[in-house]
């Protein structure tokens, strides 16, 4: 799956910064408990900060 940014946040494991419209993670994979922490208000924010991107393809 990929995700983007919904608001500015610095990440407290890769110390990296994102900015609302990066899509995360930067590089790399992440662990699921840390994507399932920043999709829900289960973190230091207490909101969202990141959404699932959906993946739609044209019909041609």
């Amino acid at each position: 799956m990929k995700y983007e940014v919904l608001v500015d946040f610095t990440d407290k494991e890769t110390k990296h910064i994102y900015r609302q419209g990066d899509k995360y993670p930067e590089k790399g994979r992440t662990k699921k408990a840390r994507i399932d922490e920043l999709l829900s208000a289960e973190n230091l924010r207490k909101q969202p900060l990141i959404k699932v991107i959906e993946d739609v393809k044209a019909d041609e």
